[in-house]
C-alpha cells in the first residue's frame, strides 16, 4: 500500500527524516502545476518564477508533451542502446537540423552532458590535435557554474561546490570572466583543447578559431528560447563548436540533455568509450521531439523576447521608488534583481517568502539576488500582475 501526505508539514518532515539535506527548500510543497501556475497540497495557487531552473519553459504539463510522453511510454520506453529504437534516430537528425550541427549525442542530465563534452574535447585534443597524452587543458571561467559532478567542479570557483569535495581533477585552467587577454593568454598553450564560455562570447569564438581550440557552449538554462532567441549565444551571431543543451529539451517532463558538435569531433568516441544505460532512450527521444515543437510552434523565443522588456521596464521604474532594488538585469524571461543588502543576510530570503505569500514563487541566488524566470507561455497580463506581486512584497521591506 502506498501511503499518500495530507498536509505540507507531514511532506517537509519526511523529507528532513528520510532525505538527504542537500537542499535549503522554500517551505511550500507543491503537488500540481499547469502552464505558469503551481498549486500546493492546500489548494494554494502561486505563479512560478523559477521553471525548475528553465526545464519547464513550456509551462508546467503541456498537453502536447505530456500527450507525447503517455504515447510512447504505452509502447516502449527503454532498449538501453545496445540496440536501435525507432525514435532516436529522428530525436537525433531534429534537433541537429534545428542547430545546425552534424552529430547529436543525448545524455540525461545536464551534468551528464558537460561531462561528455569534456570527454569529446579532450579526446579530439588527442587524436586531432597532437596534444600529448594526459596534457589536454580545458579553460574555464571564474564563477562559472556547470553542474556539482567531481569533474565539473574542479572547473569551478564556487566554494559551496568544492569545499570540502576535492582532490581535484587536473587539466583546468581558471581565468578571469570577461577579461580577453586573460583569455588570449591561456588559449596560447599547445595543450588547451576546450573553452565552456558564456558572455565575451564573439572574441572567445574567435580566440578559439585562431588558437585551434574547441568552443564549449553550455546552453542548459540559458537556452531553449529562454533569453529571447533560441540560444543566448544567438545574441552575439556565435556558433560553438561544441552546444550542450538540457533542462527544457523535455519540457520538463523528464531528464534529457544533448551534445551538438561536427562530425570531426564527435566521431573520436569510438564505441564503448562512452555512454549511459538510458541515454537516448524512445521516451525521452519522443518527449524531446515534442517539446521543442511546442517552442518553435507557439514562438516562445518571441514572447520572452518582448515580455522580457515589458518586465524589465516596469521593474527599472520600480527601482526609483524604493532603495531596496540595486540591480536589474537579464535577457528575455530570465531575468535577476539585486537586493540592497549583503549576500550573508536573508533580506532575499524573506523577500522569497513574502513573494510565497502572495502568491508567487521565486528563489535567492548568491544571497542577495533574486532569479526571476517564468514559463515562456506567460501573458502580458499575467506579467503585469507578477509584477505588481513582486513589487508589494518588496515594498513591505523597504528602509
Amino acid at each position: 500500500m502506498v501511503e499518500t501526505i495530507t498536509s505540507s508539514r507531514e511532506a517537509i518532515l519526511l523529507e528532513d527524516k528520510y532525505g538527504a539535506h542537500n537542499y535549503h527548500p522554500l517551505p511550500v510543497v507543491l503537488n500540481k502545476g499547469e502552464g505558469v501556475f503551481l498549486w500546493d497540497i492546500e489548494g494554494k495557487r502561486y505563479y512560478d518564477f523559477l521553471s525548475a531552473y528553465s526545464a519547464v519553459n513550456q509551462g508546467h504539463c503541456h498537453p502536447r508533451i505530456i500527450n507525447a510522453l503517455i504515447e510512447q511510454a504505452k509502447e516502449l520506453t527503454l532498449t538501453s542502446r545496445a540496440f536501435y529504437n525507432d525514435k532516436l534516430g529522428l530525436a537525433e537528425k531534429f534537433v541537429c537540423e534545428t542547430f545546425g550541427y552534424d552529430k547529436a549525442l543525448f545524455m540525461n542530465s545536464g551534468a551528464e552532458a558537460n561531462e561528455t563534452a569534456i570527454k569529446l574535447a579532450r579526446k579530439w585534443g588527442y587524436t586531432k590535435k597532437g596534444i600529448p597524452d594526459n596534457e589536454a587543458v580545458i579553460v574555464a571561467v571564474k564563477k562559472n557554474f556547470h553542474g556539482r559532478t567531481t569533474t565539473i567542479i574542479s572547473a569551478s570557483t564556487d566554494p559551496s561546490a568544492r569545499k570540502s569535495f576535492g582532490p581535484f581533477m587536473p587539466g583546468f585552467e581558471i581565468v578571469d570572466y570577461d577579461n580577453v587577454p586573460a583569455l588570449e593568454k591561456a588559449l596560447a598553450n599547445p595543450n588547451v583543447c576546450g573553452l565552456p564560455a558564456a558572455g565575451y562570447l564573439k572574441s572567445a569564438e574567435q580566440l578559439c578559431k585562431k588558437h585551434n581550440v574547441l568552443l564549449m557552449m553550455d546552453e542548459i538554462q540559458t537556452g531553449i528560447a529562454r533569453t529571447g532567441k533560441m540560444l543566448a549565444s544567438d545574441h552575439e551571431n556565435v556558433k560553438p563548436d561544441m552546444l550542450i543543451l538540457g533542462k527544457a529539451l523535455s519540457g520538463g517532463v523528464l531528464p534529457i540533455s544533448v551534445v551538438l558538435t561536427r562530425d570531426e569531433v564527435m566521431l573520436v568516441i569510438k564505441p564503448g568509450e562512452h555512454g549511459s544505460t538510458f541515454g537516448g532512450n524512445p521516451l525521452a527521444a519522443a518527449v524531446c521531439m515534442a517539446a521543442m515543437q511546442v517552442v518553435k510552434d507557439e514562438k516562445l523565443a518571441e514572447n520572452a523576447e518582448r515580455l522580457g522588456k515589458i518586465f524589465r521596464q516596469r521593474m527599472q521604474a520600480f527601482m526609483q521608488k524604493t532603495n531596496m532594488v540595486t540591480l536589474v538585469r537579464g535577457k528575455g524571461l530570465l531575468n535577476a534583481i539585486m537586493i540592497n543588502d549583503t549576500p550573508e543576510s536573508e533580506t532575499a530570503w524573506n523577500i522569497c517568502l513574502k513573494f510565497a505569500e502572495n502568491g508567487l514563487l521565486a528563489k535567492p541566488t548568491h544571497g542577495n539576488i533574486i532569479r526571476l524566470a517564468p514559463p515562456l507561455v506567460i501573458t502580458e497580463e499575467q506579467i503585469h500582475e507578477c509584477c505588481d506581486i513582486i513589487e508589494k512584497s518588496i515594498l513591505s521591506f523597504s528602509k
